[in-house]
């Protein structure tokens, strides 16, 4: 993908890295950077290839949120440009969320409003020890998005999604992961060497149990106990039957290393 223009995207040994690229922006999301972002989430859903997905950023900041200044400049109609940024990283978020690969989040320095969204919705995190963490929407009159308001409670509970959200409470990356917000933290420059190790383990690992239990996490959130359990016997019963559950369930009886597609 040659026509990006706010993202930097490779994949190498199944892994694919997307890394938001307007630095000297704080990499603050306007219409271009969310439209290439949900862009490329695509493509690396299409791709069967591809067993993990690390999201990162150039420069000092991870993502400082949306693009205040362009939100600025549409003075005739500011919710409407607002709300065009918001789709297009709802339909990003969405994709990641839902594609086969884990997501991972490099998150190399300050994550704000939206870039803390976008950071907490990745299967695992890890941080720099110098990032911050701030939800700051009602700092500039505006309401939470980037679909921090389903994962936030469902991560550290209502009461502590109520008061980042409500006093945009500023998180030390310690604090990110005493709250559970995160998993691990690393020197700054160790961020994305970590993120390659959880990568690394993907691949070799299982693809169709990896989405599996993408989806029975996301699932979870609003299943009934039963429809849960429903849900538990008919997706081990698809993975049993699949190639990566026959060879893992050989290789354990044979005592070998189990080779998964």
């Amino acid at each position: 993908m040659n026509n990006l223009n706010t993202i930097q995207f490779s994949i190498s040994d199944r892994v694919a890295t997307i890394s938001l690229n307007r630095p000297d922006a704080a990499n603050g999301m306007n219409l271009e950077l969310v439209s290439e972002l949900a862009q490329v989430a695509k493509e690396v859903a299409q791709d069967d290839n591809i067993k993990a997905v690390i999201i990162t950023a150039e420069g000092r900041f991870f993502c400082a949120g949306g693009d205040v200044k362009s939100m600025y400049e549409a003075k005739e109609n500011p919710g409407a440009a607002v709300r065009k940024i918001a789709d297009k990283l709802h339909e990003a978020i969405v994709i990641f969320a839902r594609m086969q690969a884990p997501v991972i989040c490099a998150v190399n320095g300050t994550a704000a409003g939206a870039g803390f969204s976008l950071a907490v919705c990745a299967d695992l995190v890890v941080a720099s020890k110098d990032a911050k963490f701030t939800m700051a929407y009602s700092n500039i009159g505006l309401s939470p998005d980037g679909s921090s308001s389903y994962f936030l409670p469902r991560l550290v509970g209502l009461r502590k999604a109520q008061e980042l959200m409500f006093t945009n409470k500023l998180l030390t990356a310690q604090e990110a992961l005493d709250w559970g917000l995160i998993n691990a933290i690393t020197e700054s420059d160790q961020v994305l060497a970590q993120a390659n190790d959880w990568a690394k383990m993907f691949v070799k690992g299982s693809k169709a149990s990896n989405f599996a239990i993408k989806k029975l996490l996301i699932a979870s959130g609003f299943n009934s106990l039963e429809t849960q359990l429903d849900l538990e016997s008919d997706t081990i019963e698809e993975c049993a039957n699949g190639a990566d559950g026959r060879e893992g369930v050989r290789s354990f009886i044979e005592k070998e290393k189990p080779s998964f597609q």
